[in-house]
């Protein structure tokens, strides 16, 4: 291991895609601990220290790295961008002419990709209005009024604030794509949550008794073994070419295999229907204080968004909801990423085809049947992992900072990146990580 670390950073172009997304890491963190203009100072460190104890709160404030309790400028992270995603790939199924973009290759990818930076400002916009009001109103605060000047001057300067931090963590992220290691957007995500690990273990030790925190920690590290071992498992279809001549040289006739993930989607299902669960928040902060408004808002408040009971952890509501988000994206990613009738197509135009399958509609039908085996299973572990540990945590009421989205994200992200290094390091002929 402490050799491929020293291989990393032997190679000059590896090294510095290294150093470059650990510099944007630091600037995040930073940009992390600055408040927005307007609040007050006082009031956001009382808020922060009970925050870190309250189910969807403490959630939020996972995801942005402490930022939303301190009401930062980072306060939102990078969920608005996910949120836009999401909705443009969903509108992607529905819209023709989003989906010839998709098809279009580099240049339509270009297109979409633009049009979700807009959708991220809209969003962006949108939730920190939202954040203001309710931060002013003390409906998360527990009362107390984090903007006290709430006049139109301060509230604009907060929203656009906040807003332009979305803008600028969105800007990171994909410096981090084109000139750093890995996904920039998963990465940051990666960040805020270790940032979170030691005070989370900390509020849980302290409300918990010694055999609860034992258990839970034994689970959480469980749960990252088995996340390891089941992200390498993989189905792999057989697929032979027909052996063709011309002139004198032979070519095809070799065998391949189509790797089938048994988790083809990542952990992108997690992420989709975690920022999904945001919003109830924004709902709840739309509706009138009176009348059908407040019974739902009371409804979304006990069910969708504060801990059960008055205790620590999220509703069996708001863990029965994420579960079924996560089982359906797992299915709606993987129908994006993987289509047999083009994965059939494509075998047949180079004269390839599955032993013991006719190419054409039986070979559509047998992919389609494997896929789908698989997916069952790879939705149902992932919404086992999402949900376990804020099962306990709803049984013994305690706070369960880090619930399965984290430790899914966690693992998932880091196994993808240390498999880009890997990939850099076997290509300049170094062992790997992995090797």
């Amino acid at each position: 291991m402490l050799t491929a670390f020293r291989n990393a950073f032997r190679i000059r172009d590896l090294r510095n895609k290294i150093l470059f997304t650990l510099f944007i890491f630091a600037l995040y963190r930073l940009g992390a601990t600055i408040p927005v203009p307007g609040v007050d100072l006082d009031a956001v460190r009382n808020f922060a220290d009970q925050a870190e104890q309250s189910g969807f709160v403490g959630l939020l404030n996972l995801f942005s790295g402490g930022a939303l309790t301190q009401l930062s400028i980072f306060a939102l992270g990078i969920m608005p961008y996910i949120t836009a995603s999401i909705i443009m790939q969903l509108l992607a199924v529905v819209i023709p002419k989003l989906q010839a973009l998709q098809e279009e290759g580099e240049a339509g990818r270009k297109v979409i990709t633009q049009w979700t930076r807009y959708l991220t400002v809209v969003l962006a916009l949108l939730q920190s209005t939202g954040f203001a009001y309710l931060f002013h109103s003390g409906q998360f605060t527990n009362g107390v009024d984090l903007i006290p000047n709430f006049t139109p001057r301060n509230v604009i300067i907060v929203v656009i604030t906040m807003t332009a931090g979305t803008a600028l963590l969105m800007w990171m992220g994909e410096l981090i794509t084109q000139r750093g290691i890995g996904n920039g957007m998963s990465l940051l995500i990666f960040v805020s949550i270790i940032s979170q690990i030691p005070s989370q273990l900390v509020i849980l030790n302290t409300n918990s008794q010694t055999y609860q925190f034992v258990v839970i920690s034994a689970i959480m590290i469980a749960l990252t073994i088995g996340i390891i071992f089941i992200e390498q498992g993989q189905r792999r279809i057989p697929v032979q070419f027909s052996r063709r001549v011309r002139g004198r040289k032979v070519l095809g006739g070799q065998s391949t295999y189509i790797p089938l993930k048994v988790n083809m989607a990542g952990v992108i299902p997690v992420i989709f229907a975690t920022s999904i669960m945001y919003f109830p928040a924004l709902i709840a902060s739309a509706l009138p204080s009176t009348g059908w408004g407040a019974s739902v808002r009371d409804w979304i408040n006990d069910n969708m968004l504060s801990s059960s009971a008055g205790g620590f952890s999220p509703s069996l509501w708001y863990i029965g909801v994420l579960a079924l988000l996560v089982v359906f994206f797992t299915y709606f990613y993987t129908a994006i990423q993987f289509d047999p009738e083009r994965q059939a197509d494509m075998i047949q135009r180079q004269g390839g085809f599955i032993p013991g399958i006719r190419p054409g509609r039986a070979t559509v039908n047998y992919l389609s049947h494997v896929l789908s085996r698989i997916t069952l299973p790879g939705a149902a572990y992932l919404a086992v992992v999402t949900v376990l540990p804020s099962l306990f945590g709803w049984y013994w009421d305690v706070p369960v900072g880090l619930s399965g989205v984290s430790i899914i994200i966690v693992a998932g992200v880091a196994l993808e990146t240390t498999k880009q290094i890997e990939s850099q390091l076997t290509m300049r002929n170094y062992e790997g990580f992995l090797s």
